[in-house]
């Protein structure tokens, strides 16, 4: 891979001014760019990961592609409904920081919002899986044809950040503000309680109904599920769901502590690092408490735990360490896996989006992390939308791949650490304070 050009040089130059400049369609890569401060080096990563929504979004749609390869018979046309809520927050940052000029982004997110208006939707929500050309469902398994709600959840959570944001006085943001409007009060949440269970429930479609029959119960990354289920202004559901629902599970409680930091919730060892950053692109968890939690002190000990996991190193994998470590779910050498430092759940896969994605629980050791796979690991994972999925040293093995899911929270979490932008957007709504007070959640932005 090139090293320092001088094109790298100008194209720095320009990333790192702020200054109101003429953006063009294409934002070009760069290669490994030597001693950057880490203001710089934060630039390049989220610039670059933001060419995967923008360059490589879909034409036709503008939603965010699945991945960036055909792998597992995926089709071309394949486009994500979390991956695009994903893609939407990492274009807000791009409109911010002046990487595209608000018009453009104003007739992306117009593209956007008049194909969904559009798709296949049941009851509201969305599939996970779209063909990005026709609105159609592509099924994500055989009987997973229809609505998913988990998916449809990390959408609304970054089309109310781009309702709050896209807020100026003209007829493009009047339509955008308006078709999100209507998007998020068609959300039948209180139908996906399956006529009044104490659960939320995670797929129905008109050809099996509830056949996949998976309630949703914390802790794990659906968490915002149940905070805009609460917040809705129509169909929302009553707050028991919460406390009979989401907190009733055997891995909801947890208490022990691993590595000498203490868990409240979830998994022994917390989980894939995914569940502490999902939910908590929008949902500020700075001083948010509830009954259960402090889901700062759950989401920063959550990251710490998987770190020091990753220095003790137990199963002796080549390259784990204080500077390489980040269980989650990715590709891998053998398909797809969710891993996490549980027994059995560790195939020596480490996930460049888990440790960038916690920037703002732990910045020193992310950045630690950032420079190791920028600067020593860049040749084999660094390309033309940021970092690739995954790579085990041990096995000699480095994806080309990249995944929406994964690239989207890399460059939302380094801006929610850098000035919480999307935390001040998203907690910003006033039906959102209102769900929180619903179940009585402590948090600055609440009076």
């Amino acid at each position: 891979m090139k090293k320092l050009l001088l094109s790298s040089l100008i194209i720095l130059l320009a990333l790192t001014c702020r200054a109101q400049t003429s953006a063009v369609d294409g934002i070009k890569p760069v290669g490994i760019i030597k001693n950057l401060t880490d203001s710089a080096l934060l630039d390049v990563v989220q610039r670059q990961t933001f060419r995967y929504f923008w360059d490589f979004g879909h034409p036709v749609s503008g939603l965010a592609r699945e991945r960036s390869n055909a792998s597992f018979n995926y089709g071309s046309e394949v486009v994500t409904t979390g991956g695009s809520g994903f893609g939407i927050m990492a274009m807000i940052v791009a409109t911010e920081r002046k990487w595209i000029t608000r018009d453009q982004a104003d007739d992306r997110m117009i593209k956007i919002l008049r194909f969904l208006y559009k798709a296949d939707s049941f009851h509201g929500v969305f599939p996970h899986w779209m063909n990005g050309e026709t609105g159609k469902v592509i099924p994500f398994g055989r009987k997973d044809d229809g609505a998913d709600l988990v998916e449809t959840s990390y959408l609304m959570e970054g089309l109310l950040c781009a309702r709050q944001y896209y807020n100026a006085n003209n007829d493009k943001e009047d339509e955008i503000r308006s078709r999100i409007e209507g998007l998020w009060n068609d959300v039948e949440w209180d139908w996906f309680t399956r006529d009044g269970r104490d659960n939320l429930y995670w797929h129905w479609s008109p050809n099996n109904g509830w056949a996949m029959n998976f309630p949703i119960r914390g802790f794990n990354e659906c968490m915002i599920v149940y905070i805009l289920a609460e917040s809705a202004t129509r169909y929302s559901v009553p707050a028991s769901l919460y406390f009979r629902g989401w907190a009733q599970s055997d891995f909801f409680k947890n208490g022990k502590t691993f590595y000498g930091y203490k868990l409240p919730l979830g998994f022994d060892y917390g989980g894939p690092l995914f569940f502490s950053q999902y939910s908590f692109m929008g949902l500020d968890p700075k001083g948010l408490k509830d009954q259960f939690a402090d889901y700062w002190e759950q989401n920063t000990n959550h990251t710490l735990i998987n770190r020091a996991y990753c220095i003790d190193n137990p199963k002796k994998y080549k390259g784990y360490g204080e500077n390489c470590w980040g269980l989650s779910a990715s590709d891998s050498y053998d398909g797809y896996s969710a891993n996490d430092p549980r027994d059995g759940n560790d195939p020596g896969i480490i996930t460049p989006s888990a440790a960038l994605s916690a920037f703002p629980y732990t910045p020193q050791y992310s950045m630690q992390a950032l420079r190791h796979f920028y600067y020593d690991l860049g040749d084999k994972i660094w390309g033309e939308y940021g970092f690739t999925d995954a790579f085990s040293e041990s096995h000699n093995w480095y994806a080309k791949s990249y995944l929406a899911i994964d690239e989207g929270p890399i460059v939302a979490m380094i801006e929610n650490y850098r000035t919480g932008l999307l935390w001040k957007l998203f907690m910003s709504c006033p039906e959102i304070k209102g769900g929180l007070k619903k179940l009585y959640f402590q948090s600055p932005y609440i009076n």
